[in-house]
């Protein structure tokens, strides 16, 4: 039992956590002298390594002294917080880390809370001291103050403090200490994190926290065993939070993790995180244990979707084209293992069954799954988001509140402020952070920040930072203007002239280059004013044997406005969709032909 300690990592986007397990490991052994190891080796999906972001939480372990320390790496960024609130659970302990520069941010506040709630003890690491805008003895106090403002106990309070490079390897409980190894950290998980609270002498049981497809395995299902001993071949049961039996079956496959990599066993015992295959039905939140249990263990329970957005079949002329997963059934079939798997998701049928409602915790969120399904070879048509609102005893219409903590230059702040105030942002707290930066804290309902990020990032200039996370759910707010801007749609279908765009750039921003395939109904550019203006991006030039008197004008192209998946989620309005095949990303009408759109305008002005 003494030989096991169980802990999480947590800290904002981009403050270098999973760098520090790669320096745990490599310092452990974990890795050969001569092994090529990749930079984030947790990081192993595509997505996370090319946007430098842990969306999946993973586990690791590491050998020091003869004691097993396993290590729960969490995604730093809310809208993946409902994998923080499962694998918290595993965890005795918690190691929060912090920028030297940035201090502590709105996720570290989010992940933080529901550590503290959990009665976990954490350390503080304070990374990147080396930064040269690093500031560690303010951030120490701030965190200080997020701690007190999160209600935490005497004994929390009490937090040991480390100052570390992760990328270097290093870490010292004092600035002028010798700056050599990651020791100090390892020897302070040892002693401040306690030994797993479980009982080795009764019956086995487990709470499942983490679900996987492996695809020699099966359904992998991984969590903490909570007490009893596990063997191989074992009979068991799998129970849900009502105590209802969901399956039985036998431990066909009992795994631990040794590294990077999950190694195959014989026997577990009470306190260790393992994995188990042979399960079909049962899933995250089960309690799977001897078949003499019948209280399930108590899960975490998780907040509820605050955003939702409709997917549907690809029904563009270019339909069928690019992608080999192109119908409902297909789309229904991976939403519905995707919900399985990600209970930070849900997915309802709606009434014509070739649509489905995706709800989730924020764009990003929905943006890496539609990015993931693209890439497996699937075509969707995706609505624009909206946010989900609820009902409180009287019938009193509430949505979700956002904290939003803006990072801005001073000359910045007044567009920041008159923006976020148009979208019903309420200004709490304004304060300079040094450097000539201002920090500046609203509460923006979840509907006016859609579509707002790209705007933001052009009001500063690119030098602004902005981090959000879910607040609470307030009374509606009332109506927030939408884009102001109107859009060009293509006339007709074929691929754009370079020619027809040159003449066509005064009427406003394009997002197509020349040669790119465009249909009626597509939307190829942003119009210069508030309404849409359908335009032939086909039209080349008139050649005849006619020579013209003076010298043609060079066609000079102003580069399109290349938008990200995200970007044309957050941008379409409330007619519009984004296709998503796996080699393109279009923007169109719902309706391609421009006379029903004109019929469905005079319905709405009616009805209006």
């Amino acid at each position: 039992m003494k030989e096991i300690r169980n802990i999480a990592i947590i800290a904002h986007v981009d403050h270098g956590k999973t760098t520090l397990i790669d320096s745990l490991l490599r310092q452990c052994g974990t890795f050969r002298a001569n092994q090529i190891v990749a930079e984030r080796v947790m990081d192993n999906n595509d997505l996370e390594k090319e946007r430098g972001i842990t969306i999946l939480a993973k586990c690791t372990s590491i050998k020091w002294q003869d004691i097993r320390i396993n290590i729960i790496d969490t995604p730093g960024h809310a809208d993946f917080g409902g994998e923080v609130e499962r694998v918290l659970s595993m965890a005795d302990g918690v190691i929060l880390l912090t920028d030297a520069a940035e201090g502590p941010m709105p996720q570290t506040k989010f992940v933080l809370s529901k550590a503290l709630a959990q009665g976990l003890c954490p350390i503080v690491v304070i990374n990147k001291v080396d930064r040269p805008d690093g500031r560690p003895d303010e951030v120490v106090n701030e965190v200080f103050d997020l701690f007190a403002a999160l209600d935490a106990t005497e004994e929390q309070l009490d937090f040991p403090i480390l100052y570390a490079s992760g990328r270097d390897g290093w870490c010292v409980t004092d600035l002028n200490d010798p700056r050599e190894s990651l020791i100090p950290l390892l020897e302070l998980i040892i002693h401040h994190v306690p030994t797993p609270s479980a009982n080795p002498d009764a019956p086995f049981s487990m709470l499942v926290t983490l679900l996987e497809a492996d695809p020699f395995l099966g359904r992998i299902l991984t969590g903490r065993v909570f007490s009893g001993i596990a063997q191989l071949n074992m009979p068991i049961k799998a129970i849900n939070l009502n105590g209802e039996i969901v399956e039985t079956g036998r431990l066909t496959k009992l795994q631990t993790f040794s590294g990077i990599e999950r190694v195959p066993v014989d026997k577990v015992v009470a306190g260790d995180i393992i994995s188990i295959a042979g399960m079909e039905e049962a899933s995250v939140a089960d309690t799977i244990g001897d078949p003499s249990i019948t209280e399930p263990i108590k899960a975490t329970p998780i907040d509820p979707p605050t955003m939702a957005i409709t997917i549907s079949v690809n029904d563009s002329p270019f339909a069928g084209q690019e992608g080999s997963k192109v119908t409902s059934r297909m789309i229904r079939d991976r939403l519905f293992a995707e919900a399985e798997t990600n209970v930070a998701i849900t997915v309802k049928e709606s009434e014509n069954s070739d649509a489905y409602e995706v709800g989730g915790r924020g764009e990003l969120q929905l943006g890496v799954l539609i990015e993931t399904m693209r890439r497996e070879g699937f075509e969707l048509s995706v609505s624009r988001p909206r946010v989900l609102l609820r009902k409180d005893e009287s019938g009193k219409i509430l949505e979700p509140i956002e904290e939003v903590v803006v990072d801005v230059d001073g000359e910045y702040s007044g567009v920041v402020v008159e923006k976020l105030s148009q979208r019903k942002g309420i200004m709490a707290d304004m304060r300079s952070s040094g450097g000539d930066k201002t920090r500046i804290l609203f509460h923006v309902p979840s509907r006016g920040l859609i579509g707002y990020q790209s705007e933001f990032l052009t009001d500063t200039r690119g030098t602004g930072v902005l981090n959000r996370i879910y607040h609470s759910h307030a009374p509606y707010k009332g109506d927030i203007g939408g884009r102001r801007n109107g859009v060009l749609i293509s006339t007709d279908q074929g691929e754009a002239v370079a020619y027809a765009i040159f003449n066509l750039q005064d009427r406003g921003v394009m997002f197509i280059r020349p040669q790119d395939k465009v249909y009626a109904g597509m939307i190829v550019g942003e119009h210069s004013r508030d309404n849409d203006l359908e335009i032939n991006v086909l039209k080349g030039k008139q050649l005849t044997n006619v020579r013209a008197s003076g010298a043609d004008e060079a066609v000079r192209l102003v580069p399109p406005r290349l938008l990200t998946l995200e970007d044309m989620i957050s941008y379409i309005g409330e007619d519009e969709l984004v296709e998503v095949t796996p080699k393109s990303l279009r923007l169109r009408k719902r309706q391609l032909d421009p006379n029903e759109r004109k019929k469905e305008s005079r319905a709405k002005k009616k009805a209006g």
